[in-house]
């Protein structure tokens, strides 16, 4: 199976966007000055310290050694702490979790959902944001076509996209009521004439996983998908999303 490795500078300068876009997350959270509020995959920190800079009380966890050094070089001051979202081990009571561009690379989505339910206070809040039914639709269907030509095995299923109706079911199964969920498009634009290619590096290893020429494959790839995804003066990433908010009942 692919290894998910992380370049967390590469991140922060080159795919911005996934932070970027996780800001309108904290909107709908709403956070409130003096709430204990619990950054589920936090990455390089900076939704935790914008949560902060809110006044919340502020607990960032993410499974990646690489992120999660990162973020504490940044922001010195927050709790950041290395876990699994599959076995979450934090003292429960937190006010709210907030999720963002994360729960997609947990296939074990009940265990993920269990952990953010059991850490939440009743009455607690959940908003989140991952991948939903049909991103990157494109770039998969291309890699498993190119993989096929190539004879090497099908890509791994490292992803979890789900729908509005089966994630929903996922949250209301871990204790959760869901109060709103949204399925939408949003064709996100990659940074630079290397865009698709950086992305690639940065996130597709399920795709390029087994490739013998790692970097040729994706030469392969982005000019096979140069006529979909390359338009209107640069790369797009087919990307899908679901956003959904929850509560954790009182009675």
């Amino acid at each position: 199976m692919a290894v998910q490795r992380w370049a967390p500078r590469v991140y922060d300068d080159r795919h911005s966007f996934v932070t970027r876009y996780g800001g309108d997350l904290i909107d709908e959270l709403a956070p409130r000055p003096g709430e204990r509020i619990l950054d589920a995959g936090c990455g390089t920190g900076e939704l935790a310290a914008a949560l902060a800079d809110a006044g919340a009380e502020v607990v960032g966890v993410d499974s990646s050694p690489e992120m999660i050094d990162r973020a504490r070089e940044r922001f010195p001051h927050l709790d950041l702490r290395l876990a699994d979202l599959r076995e979450l081990d934090v003292e429960p009571g937190f006010d709210a979790v907030l999720s963002n561009a994360v729960l997609h690379w947990i296939p074990e989505a009940p265990a993920a959902a269990a952990s953010m339910a059991a850490a939440l206070r009743p009455g607690g809040r959940l908003v989140a944001e991952l991948g939903g039914a049909g991103n990157i639709t494109a770039i998969v269907g291309a890699a498993h076509g190119l993989r096929a030509e190539l004879g090497l095995p099908g890509a791994a299923e490292t992803w979890y996209f789900p729908g509005i109706d089966e994630y929903s079911a996922v949250l209301e199964e871990a204790g959760l009521k869901v109060t709103g969920a949204w399925l939408f498009d949003r064709p996100t634009r990659l940074e630079g004439e290397d865009g698709l290619a950086s992305w690639l590096h940065m996130f597709g290893a399920p795709l390029t996983s087994g490739a013998p020429d790692p970097d040729d494959f994706v030469t392969r790839l982005t000019d096979r998908l140069r006529p979909v995804l390359h338009h209107t003066g640069g790369w797009w990433a087919d990307y899908v999303r679901l956003r959904i908010s929850a509560v954790k009942p009182t009675g």
